[in-house]
């Protein structure tokens, strides 16, 4: 009997081809988020004479705004209807928004108080938190290029958590809260801005009020005399809304443990930051620092690169 002719067509080999090309859009977005991420610090220290939680209340409003406006563009809003009719999805964005405004919040007060040298070590201890969080509850396998920059990883965060010469629960704070919102983000069965939109406009309501409160009583910053706080409050909502959404695109198509790796670069880039630029202190145990994480992302990086080649070859 003459076969069909689709029998011979290698459809295994054209999801492994849709599988990589979305791997690759996974990490470009991956990467700009980081590089945003590693840069912004520049931008809250313009605003440096706002209270800390002030500054994360605009941060929630005016990213809400934002993000309505670009569903609303894309005619998406009625995404909200939807969610409510879910409860264990709406619970689940609820919870992302308080682990994110937790993290923002702890952030900021770093900026604010000097102490970017710990909240980078947050950041570099994030992966790890996030590798785990691949393993236990979603099946994530280690390779063994993987463990070996786990362990690489691993000794790094030792020598930071030595360097700074006291319990790091700044550090881990950050780490814990941005390491379970980048695991609920990926299992939400929702997508980037869409679940960022729920998120901003479950917090919308005590944002909203605490502003109106702080401006009828005097006690805010805003509305400013001046015009430049004022923009600047209102641009920190888009600023907010970009990365995280690239976040949230990059955390759907790649693995934890990769999405993991490459944050590495947003903590090295506010390192650079703190020290080089702001003066906080660079130690040895700091070099010694980099030259493991730098080591452990050439592991993972050549380990993923080769992979991808014999997905490549296979086809």
């Amino acid at each position: 009997m003459q076969r069909s002719a689709n029998a011979d067509k290698p459809i295994p080999k054209r999801v492994n081809t849709s599988q990589a090309s979305e791997s690759r859009l996974g990490v470009l977005y991956a990467l700009l988020c980081y590089i945003v991420w590693g840069v912004v610090p520049i931008y809250w220290r313009l605003l440096s004479y706002v209270q800390p939680m002030e500054l994360v209340v605009h941060r929630v409003f005016w990213c809400a705004i934002a993000v309505a406006l670009v569903v609303a563009l894309q005619g998406k809003l009625s995404v909200l209807g939807s969610v409510l009719r879910q409860p264990k999805l709406l619970a689940t964005l609820a919870l992302t928004s308080v682990l994110i405004s937790i993290n923002w919040g702890i952030y900021i007060w770093c900026v604010a108080s000097q102490q970017l040298v710990e909240a980078s070590l947050g950041y570099y201890i994030n992966p790890l938190v996030s590798i785990a969080l691949g393993v236990a509850l979603l099946g994530e396998r280690l390779t063994p290029a993987r463990l070996i920059a786990v362990g690489l990883a691993g000794s790094a965060v030792l020598l930071q958590t030595f360097a700074l010469g006291h319990f790091p629960w700044i550090a881990l704070t950050l780490a814990v809260s941005f390491g379970f919102y980048g695991y609920f983000r990926k299992t939400a069965a929702i997508e980037a801005v869409e679940g960022l939109l729920v998120e901003t406009t479950i917090l919308f309501p005590f944002v909203g009020g605490m502003i109106a409160y702080w401006s009828a009583t005097g006690s805010g910053v805003f509305p400013a005399s001046d015009a430049l706080t004022n923009i600047l409050l209102v641009v920190a909502g888009p600023l907010t809304a970009l990365p995280l959404a690239l976040f949230a695109a990059g955390a759907r198509r790649i693995s934890l443990s990769m999405l993991g790796f490459l944050q590495y670069l947003s903590p090295s880039i506010t390192l650079v930051l703190a020290t080089v630029w702001w003066g906080e202190p660079f130690t040895p145990l700091h070099a010694a620092t980099f030259a493991l994480i730098w080591l452990a992302l050439a592991v993972i990086s050549g380990d993923s690169l080769w992979r991808e080649r014999m997905v490549q070859l296979a086809e």
